[in-house]
């Protein structure tokens, strides 16, 4: 990878009608000893204020490394960004000093993460771990800050709020933790939210819980959201696009109805054929063959090609379409749609 061209792109300066967010052909590696691991292959994508993207794929197809980077929280070694920007209201994230980054997080830019309890200081109450975002950014007092934290714990709905304020961690219930993560999350009214993973082993009515609560933030505050799940009846609820990830890369983006309707990519396909089906009793679920590739050695050509039940190699490929052979750009397939792959046409059937 080259080193990232900065030069296009402001450093301080807000650009005027920007999008919240745009992520611009980043790429992110790790380097170790054995190895070079291509955790981030060159993902590009924007977020409007008020609008909702929603992030899919497998487990190591650099979701969360994507949002670390954005969040610039990634341990540098072993990562390094080796190309790409990050853009903030047109301001390039990537050019900004630590402490300028450090300003942006919180009251422009701001993150769940997926582990409520592991990600909350077990020592501290959940009040101080709140109130400290104020007396961080704001120099808020600490007395301030405590009530401040308890309007926020009520916002999110946490009974109780004034008298829980002191309460530790281990005293609330997985709910209830992920609520208090929010809570620190929006505390200073963030342009845009990334929640990676938020209702991870959550009830399902739990699950829908948190999510009506961040549909209900974002309508009154009219923030960004990027939502990173596994679950695909989450994203079909929440989400106005989606980004499908597959090996680093981007392989499919477009509306959700579109894209959960009718794929454009064999692997958005097979996310969905391995959704059970309330219309379809009796039936088998359909998972995808084979695992993901090693991040270290990413297959030629698409790299979902070994796992994939249309692939064509050799003789059987158009020429120029060896799938084994030829890696596939993200392009325009239809009108609003993007997909990685060379006979996006034959899946759309179109």
């Amino acid at each position: 990878m080259t080193a990232p061209d900065l030069s296009s792109y402001p450093e301080s300066t807000a650009v005027a009608g920007a999008p919240v967010l745009h992520v611009d052909d980043l790429h992110v590696e790790f380097r170790t000893r054995e190895n070079v691991v291509n955790a981030v292959n060159g993902v590009s994508y924007t977020v409007s204020h008020g609008e909702t993207l929603a992030i899919l794929g497998e487990s190591g197809s650099g979701k969360s490394v994507t949002a670390q980077a954005i969040m610039g929280i990634l341990d540098t070694p072993p990562a390094v960004i080796g190309g790409g920007g990050i853009l903030f209201e047109g301001r390039n994230m990537l050019a900004m000093s630590d402490e300028d980054r450090r300003r942006i997080r919180g009251p422009g830019i701001s993150m769940i993460f997926q582990d409520a309890l592991s990600s909350l200081n077990p020592v501290y109450s959940v009040g101080f771990q709140i109130g400290e975002m104020f007396r961080a950014h704001r120099g808020t007092s600490r007395k301030e800050a405590k009530r401040l934290a308890a309007e926020l714990m009520d916002r999110v709905r946490i009974p109780a709020a004034a008298q829980r304020v002191n309460d530790y961690p281990h005293q609330f219930s997985g709910g209830m933790r992920q609520r208090v993560m929010i809570a620190m999350a929006i505390a200073l009214d963030p342009k845009i939210l990334i929640a990676d993973e938020p209702t991870t082993a959550l009830d399902v009515t739990v699950q829908a819980q948190v999510m009506d609560l961040l549909k209900d933030l974002q309508r009154e505050t009219g923030m960004g959201l990027v939502l990173i799940t596994h679950d695909l009846g989450v994203v079909n609820e929440v989400a106005d696009n989606v980004a499908v990830m597959y090996a680093g890369r981007i392989v499919e983006r477009g509306t959700v109805d579109d894209v959960f309707t009718r794929p454009a990519h064999p692997y958005t396909e097979g996310l969905m054929k391995s959704v059970p089906q309330v219309e379809v009793k009796g039936g088998r679920l359909q998972p995808i063959t084979g695992q993901p590739p090693n991040l270290a050695k990413i297959p030629s050509g698409c790299p979902f090609h070994p796992r994939c039940a249309r692939r064509r190699l050799g003789a059987a490929a158009l020429p120029g379409r060896d799938c084994a052979v030829d890696r596939p750009p993200l392009r325009l397939v239809v009108p609003g749609r993007e997909a990685a792959c060379h006979y996006s046409e034959e899946v759309l059937g179109v």
